[in-house]
């Protein structure tokens, strides 16, 4: 069998291309990589070019609809930011159960930290970034604190001192 490296492409459907592509481009910052009118699509590089790429289309406003979930891999420092940046976008971050939230939670048996928050269409979007301890699969899903409490250093802190 082939051996896969990564995921590069994933696609969504939206009600309104024009305001999905506003909300992808002016408020989470991805690089508009190219619109086709004639299909109704957008797509978007996820980093930098040519890495990943997310692709956006039209489905138009049909009573039934799908919510789908995506994660963006970011930095753990983004991470951490990501409830007062989301905030002040006007977008409610959420912790993993979708009740609003001020701290990330963390994903105890990768470990992973993540803040989810919606788009316009009600996708569920999650910023997530690995951290540098051992898997604890048997603590599920704890918030920030309780996880840097658990490992007695902020995470935060020993990526900021880590040399490049």
């Amino acid at each position: 069998m082939i051996e896969v490296h990564d995921l590069f492409e994933v696609h969504l459907t939206v009600t309104n291309l024009d305001e999905a592509i506003g909300f992808y481009r002016d408020v989470l910052g991805l690089p508009l990589a190219h619109v086709t009118t004639a299909r109704q699509a957008a797509f978007f590089w996820i980093g930098s070019a040519g890495k990943a790429m997310l692709g956006l289309w039209a489905a138009g406003s049909a009573p039934q609809t799908v919510r789908l979930h995506t994660a963006f891999r970011v930095g753990l420092a983004d991470v951490t930011a990501a409830p007062n940046a989301l905030r002040s976008a006007g977008i409610t971050p959420l912790d993993f159960d979708g009740k609003p939230t001020d701290l990330p939670v963390v994903l105890a048996w990768m470990p992973a930290a993540a803040v989810y928050f919606r788009d316009p269409d009600g996708h569920l979007l999650e910023f997530i970034a690995m951290l540098p301890h051992e898997p604890r699969p048997d603590c599920g899903i704890v918030p920030w604190r309780m996880w840097e409490a658990m490992n007695h250093e902020s995470p935060v802190a020993r990526v900021a001192a880590t040399p490049l």
